[in-house]
């Protein structure tokens, strides 16, 4: 038996059957996958678009609600919404109309709009934290956080949690290898390891020793880690003894909410009564625009003020873009938390995500298989073990690569697109009780053919 208790040998069968069965039903993406090579690196406009799956890739013709349809005319339930991008649901009414409006007026004028200010007063309502700024991604947000954070403390050096994902940027892309950092991609700089520290998520001791030579300007950490290794949640006193320990060496903390936040207005800041110097967001705060964002308290923003506007003297942070804070990014975050990201939203997105929960855990429990069922609002999933891990380490140890490989190929064929990499399937706002049916369904026929 494989470490989650199926047979190898079964989960590879299933595998090559569920693969042929996926190419033979989708010969228009196949086709154009066929010629998008002609014209792009691995026939995809960006590469995780090819290395996010093991089947090959979907083309996709539209989207509205929940749902999903390819080019082949096949609809899916979507519980992986664009990597957590489209947590509103496709097309939400209020988002199309702001948008249309706003590009017929212009989509980018380089001076700021009205809404701007709605959104960051809403942003600081929702987080705790009073002053905002935008960007276009949280990979953005994080980066201008880090600046921020140097030029505060005069500091190099930052310091992330094993397991994380808080984009593609230099700093962050090392990780523990045997106890040592090493690049985790190529094109990396070649002393791209100097400035990042990485301890294990949990170990306040590992933290405290690491903060202990007063060279780390910034902690960055999601609330529970979602991204890479499934979901990690933090002990109890964790989030305190984590908070203790910075302030106490003069290390900033920034929580990167952008995965988190679906499970409410304000995330699991809110929801936790967190106090971080930052927070950063992104993804579904604009339902699918790009945008990032990130809130400070008034000390951290007092490296950014100029009184003085261009003939200030003081050091510029390096922080800026063209597109940043750009007038259509604004109109559809205020029309996506204005109209669409409501409490009752959350509320709905809650019940189905413990109804997908629930579902999971019975199958699972029917099928005489001791794995854990996550319980996270609107996200559920699976570890392959009889307990929720605690680190990183713990949770790559049970995973089984091959089976959730046929996990997501064999719910694909049947009308559901599940989650890829992190914490698991997720209900949108827009989710049904017919979508979680769905997979549900698709889920405990799995099962069984596994035997």
């Amino acid at each position: 038996m494989g470490g989650s208790g199926v047979e190898p040998a079964r989960v590879a069968a299933l595998k090559e059957r569920e693969d042929a069965a996926f190419v033979a039903a989708r010969p228009r993406s196949r086709a154009l996958w066929s010629a998008a090579q002609d014209v792009m690196p691995n026939g995809v406009p960006m590469s995780w678009l090819r290395t996010s799956y093991d089947h090959p890739p979907l083309f996709v013709e539209s989207a509205t609600g929940s749902r999903l349809r390819d080019v082949d005319g096949h609809e899916y339930a979507d519980f992986n919404i664009a990597d957590m991008s489209m947590f509103t649901g496709y097309g939400p009414p209020a988002v199309v109309a702001a948008v249309s409006r706003q590009v017929a007026l212009g989509s980018q004028y380089l001076l700021p709009t009205e809404d701007s200010i709605w959104v960051a007063g809403e942003l600081a309502r929702r987080y705790g934290l009073p002053l905002w700024q935008f960007t276009l991604a949280a990979t953005s947000a994080n980066t201008e956080v880090i600046r921020i954070a140097r030029a505060t403390t005069g500091r190099e050096k930052v310091l992330f949690f094993d397991g994380k994902y808080h984009g593609h940027f230099d700093d962050v892309l090392v990780e523990l290898e045997e106890g040592r950092l090493v690049p985790e991609e190529a094109g990396l700089p070649h002393d791209v390891t100097a400035r990042t520290l990485v301890v294990p998520f949990n170990d306040l001791d590992a933290l405290d020793q690491a903060l202990s030579g007063h060279e780390v300007a910034v902690v960055i950490i999601e609330p529970a880690l979602t991204n890479n290794v499934g979901l990690l949640l933090p002990d109890d006193g964790f989030h305190e003894g984590l908070r203790e320990v910075t302030r106490r060496t003069g290390t900033l903390l920034a929580y990167d909410e952008t995965h988190t936040q679906v499970v409410g207005p304000g995330g699991l800041t809110r929801r936790w009564s967190l106090a971080p110097d930052f927070v950063t967001v992104g993804k579904s705060i604009a339902a699918g625009i790009p945008l990032g964002a990130y809130g400070m308290t008034h000390e951290m923003a007092a490296v950014l003020q100029r009184p003085g506007g261009r003939d200030d003297d003081r050091p510029q942070v390096a922080v800026g873009g063209t597109l940043f804070g750009n007038p259509l990014s604004m109109a559809a975050a205020r029309a996506a938390m204005g109209a669409v990201l409501t409490d009752d939203a959350y509320a709905h997105s809650q019940r189905l995500g413990g109804r997908l929960a629930d579902g999971i855990s019975g199958a699972v429990a029917d099928a005489g298989l001791s794995w854990t069922t996550h319980r996270f609002w609107p996200r559920s999933g699976l570890s392959f073990s009889p307990t929720m891990p605690r680190t990183a380490a713990e949770a790559l140890a049970t995973l089984d690569v091959p089976l959730r490989r046929l996990m997501r190929v064999y719910l694909a064929n049947r009308g559901v697109w599940d989650a890829i990499v992190g914490a698991g399937p997720t209900c949108s706002v827009a989710a049904t009780d017919a979508d979680v049916d769905a997979y549900l369904a698709a889920f405990t026929e799995l099962l069984g053919e596994l035997g």
